[in-house]
């Protein structure tokens, strides 16, 4: 059996240091909100010439002011400005044609910034009743596993491994923003509950098995129970885990700009799912085992 538990504080220093740079990103940097959450209009066109970003800006500042950001991709440019409606956007599309030649429109957004907040607090309010819903649902799965651990840790130690899950991808994040100007839309609190629950679920396999071990085999050397039962599960988790990057990893490259940063956030939630769920919600059973027995 490979030692994981009793590696266990390397395995808390190399988390602990991940989620201290991530915390530090956050505060610092911040989170880049797209028109989803602060409104505005994003405007996604491909061009039919090579055009400089400073000629796209000047030509946009005189119909839309100087809140403006453009980014150029492989083959035209991405902009945000302000909300803007349908007649502007239709008299901008036509200016611009004139001015620069022909263009494939690949999307226009426009959301107002009353929708953007109120979809700012429905996500927080979703993360959090998820979380808590996950905690109750596990104590109550678990109920019948009181020994040595109450049920109860069981889902807490879930969630802890959860918010390590979120944490890093919000790091992440926060750094894309600063250096590359990645904004974060609703598709990114998608991406964000599904890594959710893909470490929920990750984390539970483990559990699980530790709570067949346990009946199996008792709760006098409960250590080793938790050791044999992550050897156990080791595989069926990096085989799972791997097939599902392997398709995400084919999106972020393959996929387009506009599901390219959702995939990143699933890929590094993913993974950091599958790692958790082995090298930190189990060694922190066995580690509260062993604080509540001093």
């Amino acid at each position: 059996m490979l030692p994981i538990i009793s590696k266990r504080k390397i395995w808390y220093a190399f988390s602990s240091t991940l989620i201290v740079a991530s915390i530090v990103f956050l505060v610092v940097f911040g989170l880049k909100l797209g028109i989803d959450f602060t409104g505005g209009s994003l405007w996604e066109i491909k061009t039919s010439q090579e055009l400089k970003v400073s000629d796209v800006r000047a030509f946009l500042s005189s119909y839309v002011g100087g809140d403006l950001v453009v980014q150029p991709t492989a083959d035209g440019f991405l902009m945000r400005f302000k909300e803007t409606d349908e007649e502007t956007h239709q008299k901008i599309l036509a200016d611009f044609e004139n001015k620069f030649g022909k263009i494939e429109e690949k999307r226009f957004e426009s959301i107002g910034p009353v929708i953007g907040q109120e979809l700012k607090r429905k996500s927080y309010i979703s993360v959090v009743l998820v979380s808590l819903a996950m905690i109750l649902y596990i104590a109550w799965a678990f109920r019948k596993v009181s020994k040595p651990v109450n049920s109860w840790i069981y889902g807490f130690l879930t969630v802890v491994a959860l918010l390590h899950d979120v944490i890093l991808p919000l790091g992440v994040f926060s750094v894309l923003g600063k250096f590359l100007n990645v904004e974060i839309g609703a598709s990114f609190i998608a991406a964000i509950l599904t890594v959710a629950g893909y470490s929920v679920n990750d984390t539970i396999v483990v559990f699980d098995r530790v709570r067949e071990n346990l009946i199996k085999e008792g709760e006098k050397d409960f250590e080793n129970v938790v050791e044999k039962s992550i050897n156990q599960t080791m595989a069926r988790s990096i085989n799972t885990t791997l097939t599902t990057l392997l398709a995400l990893i084919a999106v972020y490259f393959f996929g387009g700009e506009t599901v390219k940063y959702f995939a990143l956030a699933l890929i590094i939630g993913i993974a950091s799912g599958a790692y958790s769920s082995i090298f930190i919600a189990s060694p922190l059973l066995v580690s509260w085992y062993k604080r509540q027995n001093k």
